[in-house]
């Protein structure tokens, strides 16, 4: 494959919460970046305009022309729309790939999901070039998971493998309104949770409060999403297991899910925190653009 080297590359990771850009070179070496806050209450509409109006920024002020863009976002990517992208209204409708090549140009756009993105980030740069299989778990204003086999990531019949947000989080006969993990563990329901209790802070403060009742909640919790986990262990049996995003700032949250590993796997995989913190999503989106120029 050649490699064209007159041009740069576009990375966008869209969240609940905030989206990354970065601009890199063609081998991949990120030379800028830009981070917003998204608004999701404003509407995809809007978080999209001005997601793409940076984007728009950053080229011109590079002065160079754009080889190819990649994009992260949660969901399952289908050609005519996103679905299970539940946190910003209207997201499902939007055609990333199209509205990104209207601003800038006619460009390969591949479009991923963002745990799947952020497995291919790790795989060819991160904590699995020499794991495998490896499991990555995005653990942020959601919660997903991504998979990796000899070294490629295994997005599953319909692209929503690792869509783990929607296990079942009760025991016995299955009730239609049984609550997910989702509704359990994730950034948005931890929130949610500290503003009922009257605590500004969110989840970082809920997850660090003292009172014994709050904790035992925020560890029961925890214990929720550490039984999907170890489950997703006893049928891939990893060799590593990644931890991405904003509730990994946590270490109540990551050494208590540690621990539940240990205590209840036989075969026990490494756990590590992603060296990309929570850009390991945009890492995967540059990755992406990197991809589509050589070929």
């Amino acid at each position: 494959m050649s490699v064209p080297t007159s041009g740069l590359l576009l990375g966008i990771d869209f969240g609940g919460t905030k989206m990354a850009l970065a601009l890199a070179e063609p081998d991949a070496t990120i030379v800028a970046r830009r981070r917003l806050p998204t608004y999701a209450v404003d509407g995809a509409e809007r978080a999209l305009a001005r997601a793409l109006d940076a984007a728009e920024k950053l080229v011109s002020d590079s002065g160079r022309p754009l080889l190819a863009a990649g994009i992260a976002t949660p969901g399952v990517v289908r050609p005519d729309g996103i679905d299970l992208a539940p946190n910003v209204p209207g997201w499902g409708e939007l055609r990333l790939a199209d509205a990104l090549r209207s601003r800038l140009g006619d460009i390969p756009v591949p479009v991923w999901n963002d745990v799947n993105a952020a497995a291919l980030a790790e795989a060819r740069h991160g904590s699995l070039r020499d794991a495998d299989p490896g499991l990555v778990l995005g653990l942020g204003t959601g919660v997903a998971a991504a998979l990796t086999v000899g070294g490629r990531v295994v997005p599953g019949f319909h692209g929503a493998a690792g869509e783990i947000g929607y296990t079942l989080g009760g025991a016995g006969t299955l009730d239609p309104d049984e609550a997910h993990l989702e509704a359990v563990f994730g950034g948005r329901v931890l929130d949610d949770l500290a503003a009922a209790h009257g605590l500004s802070g969110g989840a970082a403060e809920l997850v660090a409060a003292a009172d014994p009742e709050l904790s035992a909640v925020v560890d029961q919790r925890i214990d929720t999403m550490a039984r999907v986990v170890v489950g997703m262990c006893l049928l891939l049996d990893p060799e590593r297991v990644v931890l991405f995003g904003g509730l990994t700032g946590s270490a109540r949250i990551v050494t208590r899910l540690t621990e539940r590993l240990r205590s209840h796997l036989v075969f026990v995989p490494g756990v590590v925190v992603s060296g990309f913190a929570q850009d390991a999503p945009l890492v995967g989106a540059v990755t992406l653009a990197a991809d589509a120029a050589s070929t």
